[in-house]
């Protein structure tokens, strides 16, 4: 009967603890991505196991940056929803059409988590996406081809679809100016959190081992300047 009713406690605290932990889920590019770990798995992937060193020193997956935040933070991932040179608006480069890959196409894939982070803009900045004008209403599916509407529909659909979880945009630092700016404003606009990054750390235009570490950083350091 004893054994009996620690067991009971036991699997109760564990519940209670499994409860408070709270989950991540990432809506990305190839800063985020590595093999193995997203969802979809077909997505296109920048971090491989079998590392090129010409193009990372990046090896594991415990130092990408999210999960070294997720690792130190106690937190469990979700999803995991990054895609190699995705833009957020559904124009990428060469002005091809980015509709299947798109940060607007995938917004609705990432389950129910308590914190989303989304960690775009770079290849709307380095295919030169057209920026558009700010509108935050009657945007349109043309509209959509344009980074500012693009991310205003983001952002405003995600605020509204995904109820009490904590939005954050991380925005990479080198981006144009346009972009930079845009982005900061649309977030203004829907009260979400930008953490605009500084001095990355970078091999072949991606985050280095040493720049993973920074992001992760950068990021709690943010969050913890809201507290």
């Amino acid at each position: 009967m004893k054994r009996h009713i620690l067991l009971t406690l036991a699997l109760l605290l564990c519940s209670v603890v499994f409860a408070q932990t709270k989950t991540v889920s990432i809506l990305g590019d190839s800063y985020s991505t590595f093999e193995g770990y997203l969802t979809p798995a077909n997505n296109f992937v920048w971090y491989f196991e079998k590392y090129n060193a010409n193009q990372t020193d990046v090896q594991q997956v415990s130092q990408t940056w999210w999960h070294q935040l997720i690792t130190k933070q106690g937190w469990r991932l979700m999803t995991n929803n990054s895609f190699s040179g995705s833009t957020i608006c559904n124009t990428g480069y060469n002005r091809e059409d980015y509709s299947d890959r798109s940060f607007v196409t995938r917004m609705s894939n990432l389950g129910c988590p308590d914190i989303i982070f989304i960690f775009g803009a770079t290849n709307d900045s380095w295919a030169h996406s057209p920026i558009g004008e700010f509108k935050y209403e009657g945007i349109t599916k043309d509209d959509l081809f344009s980074f500012r509407p693009a991310m205003a529909r983001m952002l405003q659909w995600m605020t509204c679809r995904y109820i009490n979880t904590d939005i954050y945009f991380i925005l990479n630092d080198g981006l144009s100016p346009e972009i930079t700016s845009s982005a900061k404003t649309i977030c203004q606009h829907y009260g979400v959190t930008c953490i605009e990054l500084q001095h990355i750390d970078k091999k072949s235009g991606h985050p280095s081992v040493k720049g993973m570490q920074q992001i992760a950083e950068q990021v709690v350091r943010k969050m913890k300047g809201e507290k």
